[in-house]
């Protein structure tokens, strides 16, 4: 592992810290007693305080010092003074310790007394302090000019999410972004657990992926050597529970789906999923009004949410439009009863790519996702879907080419999705086997035929209506977040590209090449002033390494840096 000089410093300070007689990584419980907020908030002159966090700026003055310390709820001005500290005659604690050993980053407890500055500033006192972790990387803090410029801000997407660690201790927005996540799920738990409904848990393996029509993720069970899929949705689970007596039951639930991804899509994501016997989708319509209602309220203290450019309404009612009207208002096609091949022609007329493996239901949700979605920005109910789109929805029941299910629009994304739930056995083995055809056409995405959950409408389930909330959309909207990628603690990166160790030998090679795009390779070879063994050895893994190229010309052999 190659060190950079600071932290090479650093380690030289834990060194010298543990020759002191201090432990760098104590593992004694800190009593701590208070929080920079609850100082700021009940601030009294004069009162003890025991406080822990991370020393993120100090101004050294001989012997006198301010400093900064970030704990989870803030920062807080801390007040460092040798004498105050060091009552005796030993100053090391001051001298060595804090001026010379500690850094920015360090993770400090100190025992103090609060106190006010003469410009105003609520400070706590030191008394006494203690190290409780050696920070032994330096943090990527922004460093402000006079004007008031930042720069070395660290905002780089790639860093941000794959050290989210970081991102979190010198980006406090962020930290904000989680707290309201976390806001949004308790408030959602709130509305239906006074409702009555009881939150549950189901298999996150399961031996058929159901529920959803998505490509799922293959593993493998070695004690009962059968092959498991991760769920791509616990729809069919939760109906198990209704058959099973139940009237109202929800989960919080990681999906997976092995699909693409892009600004809106994780393949490991959060969904709400809430079913409740005896109703229908015109009732989860104005229930789930006024739970977004609730939530946005809870959130932001407000109805109103601003995303991107848009101002977002969510106080209900919200507009109710059938997907076939959607499809007409905005391409001018009227595909209602339209057949396979007709739908075709009509996304092959809008400019829309197609294949021989779009049955009825994708080619619809096609033209209606590219053509229609973008427009429907304040929160729409998308109703009445072809049976075709809906394989476990209910017929509707003014006309059964439709079904009873809506998707929630907002800001141009699908939020939701809701149905009247099929409870109908015969009907749904049919729509299951009508899958099965779409899956024999090469869909990789149509839905198995789970005969356990047949066996169990079969039982009987109530008349129900369910819905599927997206728990990362629906954070992304509240925080004013265009990216899913900012608002999953971790999300999904490609690996991490491993850093190229080189040899002396072969950086003096790439240092030369460092400020030329090239040089002849002679001159190259005298400027590197390496035996032959070593320039042989050392080119040849340069160019393996796949960093380093020579290019035969007609004036000769000329050496180029690649990347």
């Amino acid at each position: 592992m190659q060190l950079s000089e600071q932290e090479i410093v650093r380690r030289e300070k834990l060194t010298k810290l543990r020759e002191l007689g201090i432990n760098p990584y104590p593992a004694a419980l800190f009593p701590v007693d208070a929080t920079s907020k609850s100082i700021k908030d009940d601030f009294s002159e004069g009162n003890q305080v025991v406080i822990s966090g991370r020393l993120m700026s100090r101004r050294i003055q001989g012997k006198a010092s301010f400093a900064e310390l970030q704990d989870s709820e803030g920062r807080i001005q801390v007040y460092f003074n040798r004498d105050e500290i060091c009552t005796g005659e030993d100053k090391g604690l001051y001298n060595d310790v804090y001026k010379k050993l500690l850094d920015i980053g360090d993770i400090i407890g100190i025992e103090g007394e609060l106190f006010t500055t003469q410009v105003g500033e609520k400070t706590v006192m030191v008394k006494n302090f203690s190290l409780l972790s050696k920070a032994l990387r330096p943090l990527p803090l922004p460093k402000v000019d006079a004007d008031g410029n930042s720069y070395d801000e660290f905002n780089d997407p790639e860093l941000r999410y794959r050290q989210r660690y970081v991102d979190l201790v010198v980006n406090p927005k962020v930290k904000e972004t989680f707290i309201k996540r976390t806001k949004i799920t308790n408030s959602i738990r709130e509305f239906y657990n006074e409702k009555g409904y009881l939150e549950v848990e189901t298999p996150i393996l399961q031996p058929i992926p159901g529920g959803a029509t998505a490509r799922p993720f293959l593993t493998h069970h070695n004690a009962l050597n059968i092959p498991l899929y991760l769920r791509i949705a616990n729809e069919l689970y939760l109906k198990r529970l209704i058959v099973g007596g139940f009237d109202g039951v929800y989960e919080f639930s990681k999906d997976f789906r092995n699909e693409g991804m892009d600004r809106t899509h994780n393949p490991e994501f959060t969904v709400m999923e809430l079913y409740v016997a005896y109703k229908d989708y015109n009732w989860m319509m104005d229930t789930t009004e006024q739970l977004l209602e609730k939530i946005a309220l809870d959130t932001n203290s407000s109805t109103k949410i601003t995303v991107g450019e848009n101002e977002i309404e969510f106080k209900a009612p919200y507009a109710r439009v059938p997907i076939l009207d959607a499809i007409k208002t905005h391409t001018g096609f009227d595909v209602a009863g339209m057949n396979e091949a007709e739908l075709r022609e009509v996304a092959q007329k809008l400019g829309l790519e197609v294949d021989d493996t779009m049955g009825i239901g994708k080619l619809i949700d096609e033209i209606f996702g590219e053509k229609c979605e973008h427009f429907y920005v304040q929160p729409t109910f998308i109703t009445d879907y072809p049976k075709e789109m809906s394989p476990l929805t209910k017929e509707h029941r003014e006309n059964p080419a439709l079904t009873e299910r809506f998707e929630l629009m907002v800001n141009g994304k699908e939020l939701a999705n809701a149905y009247s739930e099929l409870n109908d056995p015969i009907d749904q083995r049919e729509r299951f086997e009508e899958q099965l055809k779409l899956s024999e056409k090469g869909d990789d995405e149509a839905m198995f035929i789970d005969q356990d959950f047949l066996r169990a409408l079969e039982y009987g389930m109530p008349p129900t209506s369910g819905i599927g909330i997206g728990i990362d959309r629906l954070v992304m909207l509240m925080t004013n977040n265009s990216s899913i990628q900012e608002v999953l603690f971790f999300p999904q990166m490609r690996p991490e590209k491993k850093a190229i160790e080189l040899t002396d030998e072969e950086k003096v090679i790439m240092d030369l090449l460092k400020t030329v795009e090239e040089l002849p390779l002679v001159e190259l070879k005298n400027k590197a002033g390496l035996s032959g063994k070593k320039w042989d050895k050392s080119t040849k893994n340069l160019s393996k390494l796949g960093i380093f190229v020579v290019e035969k010309r007609d004036d000769g052999l000329f050496a180029k840096k690649v990347g």
